[in-house]
């Protein structure tokens, strides 16, 4: 019987990461692609993505709006998105919702399954990000989820500790560095010319999100990246714009300013669009920031990542990965150590423990074939006391 697998996607970036999985499920005789785009996707503020994704070709079965208001709070929009998202999910009637991440706009998803009894299957649980308030959501998701695919053996074992049964939960590496393997990269003149900046002597790529544990610290902490960047030399700096966080909004605006006093040697986007992100990735010297794909997926393209503060701590890290504290001095040290020679040629053998085989497809056989009979009742699985 074909099944019906819903994915839910609520950023650019987690599309991105999905984009291989969602084609072999739309291409899949046995499967049916349902496809719910909400959260930044569908705001003008961040680039209205969703269009990225209806040029790949795949249709949307439902947009769901729920940044409309600025000023509301994620406890608001993760209140309003529950209802909306339990309507929808009531009309798809898929057979698994599939959810990748650990954003507020995917608790909301979760939640909504949990009241409808409908089988959950998250990507990336287990890990931890203890700057982030990502970090309570994404274990509130696993325990609301049914089945599990980890991006590395520690976060599949994190998993089967928090008494989700080791018969559900699976380890075939993070989707994004197997789309790595995949992309055939743009050329630099081709980004070049499409995103209309040129490269220089140096480039660095710049993703910084708001530290959502923290409290105001947003501000000081983007001044803090921006006067280090401002030192720099004959260097191209690329900006992402931040996700739909509380204090994102501040960054922004920050980022924004920095650009258009800047344009000779800066330019930010609100989406590259992934294919146009890993290509500039392939191309740069390093990132900086603290965003997650310095950490998985900058390491299989051999490349730097300097990640700034507590946001992504916790979080396993290759040898590539130069951890800072989020001041100009720390941050200015830590790019000049990863321009010194002897952290290039580190570069050269680095290994990523995201890295998997067949991920996707892997994903894809087992949301085909695992029964899903009486999967939402759940037991709690007890580690062995010698395992204690």
């Amino acid at each position: 019987m074909t099944r019906k697998i819903c994915i839910f996607t609520g950023t650019r970036a987690e599309y991105g990461l999905l984009s291989n999985l969602i084609r072999q499920i739309d291409k899949d005789p046995d499967t049916v692609l349902q496809l719910i785009v909400s959260g930044s996707h569908l705001s003008d503020k961040h680039g209205q993505t969703y269009r990225n994704i209806e040029a790949d070709g795949h249709t949307i079965d439902a947009k769901i709006p729920i940044l409309e208001n600025d000023n509301a709070s994620i406890g608001e929009i993760v209140g309003k998105a529950t209802a909306l998202y339990t309507q929808t999910l009531t009309e798809l009637k898929p057979d698994i919702l599939v959810l990748l991440g650990d954003r507020f706009e995917l608790l909301a998803a979760s939640t909504a399954a949990l009241f409808l009894k409908l089988p959950v299957a998250h990507i990336h649980g287990g890990e931890l990000t203890l700057g982030a308030l990502d970090d309570s959501i994404r274990h509130a998701i696993t325990k609301m989820s049914h089945v599990h695919f980890a991006s590395t053996k520690q976060y599949q074992n994190r998993i089967i500790q928090m008494g989700e049964p080791p018969s559900n939960v699976f380890s075939f590496g993070a989707p994004g560095v197997e789309n790595i393997h995949q992309v055939s990269f743009l050329e630099k003149k081709e980004i070049e010319d499409k995103f209309q900046f040129k490269f220089k002597k140096k480039n660095l790529l710049i993703t910084f999100h708001p530290v959502t544990v923290e409290n105001n610290t947003a501000l000081k902490q983007i001044g803090e990246l921006l006067t280090a960047l401002d030192r720099l030399q004959d260097t191209q700096l690329v900006f992402t714009m931040p996700n739909a966080d509380q204090d994102g909004e501040l960054i922004f605006a920050e980022i924004e300013n920095y650009v258009g006093k800047n344009k000779d040697k800066s330019i930010a986007f609100k989406s590259m669009g992934y294919l146009g992100y890993l290509s500039t990735l392939k191309l740069v010297d390093g990132v900086i920031g603290n965003s997650s794909s310095g950490i998985i997926e900058a390491p299989s393209l051999n490349k730097g990542t300097i990640n700034i503060g507590d946001r992504q701590k916790g979080r396993t890290a290759a040898k590539s990965v130069i951890n800072c504290k989020p001041n100009s001095t720390d941050i200015t040290s830590a790019i000049q150590h990863m321009y010194s020679l002897d952290f290039q040629k580190t570069l050269l053998d680095v290994k990523n423990p995201y890295e998997g085989k067949n991920t996707s497809k892997n994903i894809l056989n087992v949301l085909k074939t695992i029964p899903l009979t009486n999967i939402t009742t759940k037991s709690f699985y007890d580690l062995k006391e010698s395992n204690l």
